[in-house]
């Protein structure tokens, strides 16, 4: 019997909270044939994913497999156990011994190293023991009475642009963003890797404008996921206020911009009003919420339409708008249930940053 074993291993901290995930899939058909995963304590990396492989090797022994490919995102774990590196660290060498004695029991084995894009059922089986092993993410629940779980959306600004440094309103124009801007992509990529549920498998959802995906193409770096974009994260038109300070603009419309800064039914001269882009995004979100129920979405975009899924969080008015500021490349938390209820866990967090 010919099969593939897929398995993963993490820690939060390394050393920190671990746990591993092994999925036996028949070779030939590619159908799933058992799944194995376990918080494991504190641990390193590296221990986390020797557990899996072990586990994945006694999945496939008792399945009565022969023929056994293993494929794996450790390249250390693959190289050690295909013999060509050295088990070096006393902690490694029980664990790399009770896995070569497993393999000895097949006709056939072979490790293959893959992007951990490539490992995203054994990346999510580790990361959903280490969520329950934790225990730490509490839920609000209980005290709103919300049911179900809910769908976690991390709403992650762009970094820094030539508009954004000079302070220019700064919507539909595709502009690149600074080696700063792309420094603090990165920055907050690595943050969002790091956050509770996120992994190779997690959704990352992008405004298609150059500024925001070069920053989602940085988290799908850090994660090991794919991104698609949805022009309904797309920033404000702001129409012939585009390029413009916010003295340029109210010296050129005086009145209007005044009207503009505290009633989001008016639109910009030639652009969208507030009230607009908040329909717009509420479409995005409930598709999001559709397609991704209970699940965590990482959405890259830009300051109004990350303020406008806050307020709908928040059921709160559109002066929260105007009164809530949201820096370059922050991450803020909100979560939707199922039942209609939400919650805000974070705003405006640029601790990543430095």
């Amino acid at each position: 019997m010919r099969v593939r074993v897929e398995a993963d291993g993490g820690s939060r901290g390394n050393p920190g909270p671990a746990g591993y995930g092994a999925a036996v899939f028949d070779a030939d058909t590619g159908a799933l044939l058992a799944e194995r995963s376990e918080a494991i304590g504190v641990a390193t990396n590296n221990v986390a994913e020797y557990g899996g492989l072990i586990a994945g090797l006694e999945a496939a022994l008792e399945l009565g497999a022969d023929d056994v490919e293993v494929r794996m995102d450790s390249k250390l774990v693959v190289e050690q156990m295909a013999g060509r590196w050295q088990v070096k660290h006393p902690g490694l060498r029980p664990l790399a011994s009770q896995a070569r004695q497993l393999a000895g029991r097949f006709a056939r084995i072979a490790y293959t190293w893959v992007p951990r894009a490539a490992n995203a059922h054994a990346d999510r089986l580790a990361n959903e023991a280490m969520d329950a092993q934790e225990g730490r993410r509490t839920t609000p629940a209980a005290w709103t009475g919300a049911r179900g779980e809910p769908t976690r959306l991390l709403l992650l600004r762009h970094g820094q642009t030539p508009m954004s440094a000079e302070r220019r309103y700064s919507g539909r124009g595709d502009v690149e963003p600074t080696e700063l801007g792309r420094a603090q992509a990165e920055a907050a990529a690595r943050r969002v890797a790091k956050l509770d549920g996120v992994g190779a498998a997690t959704p990352i959802v992008s405004s298609p404008l150059i500024r925001t995906m070069v920053t989602a193409r940085a988290v799908a770096e850090a994660t090991g996921g794919e991104v698609t974009t949805h022009p309904g994260l797309i920033e404000t038109d702001f129409g012939d206020w585009e390029g413009l300070t916010f003295a340029e603009a109210s010296e050129r419309d005086p009145a209007l911009h005044t009207r503009w800064l505290s009633d989001p039914t008016v639109p910009a001269p030639g652009g969208e009003s507030f009230d607009v882009v908040h329909r717009r995004v509420a479409g995005v979100r409930d598709e999001l919420l559709e397609r991704h129920a209970g699940r965590t979405v990482i959405v890259v975009s830009h300051v109004t339409p990350i303020k406008s899924l806050l307020r709908m969080a928040l059921d709160a008015g559109p002066s929260l708008l105007f009164r809530l500021h949201l820096d370059l490349a922050s991450l803020s938390i909100a979560e939707f249930y199922p039942d209609g209820n939400a919650s805000v866990r974070l705003v405006n967090d640029i601790s990543h940053l430095g």
